[in-house]
């Protein structure tokens, strides 16, 4: 089945320079284990394609259900050097829970 990550997170986001910053955080401690397997740098790199133009790297907390992610290259050169409307990269946080994952039904249900 195929869910939304705002149906099992919340996002928080933010930006340094030319490198925006998202923080997932699961709603739930079951869906911790979802974020780790579904939501990896490379699916996210993918999620952001032509805009993140550099590596996309992940940190995982799992004390607080969260995983933190680095957009390298994601603002243009940053809010005083883009002519971009985010060049602070407040929305991407809601952009990335705009995607969507393929898990099975009882993973969910767990």
């Amino acid at each position: 089945m195929k869910i939304r990550l705002q149906q099992i997170c919340h996002a928080r986001s933010g930006d340094k320079g030319d490198t925006a910053n998202i923080g997932l955080i699961a709603l739930k401690k079951e869906f911790y284990p979802i974020l780790r397997t579904y939501v990896t740098a490379e699916r996210v790199k993918k999620h952001f394609e032509g805009i993140v133009l550099g590596p996309v790297e992940r940190f995982e907390l799992p004390n607080l259900w969260a995983m933190n992610f680095l957009l390298h290259q994601a603002l243009g050169g940053g809010g005083t050097k883009s002519l971009m409307n985010d060049a602070q990269g407040k929305t991407l946080g809601s952009a990335l829970l705009r995607m969507e994952v393929d898990i099975e039904e009882e993973v969910l249900l767990k």
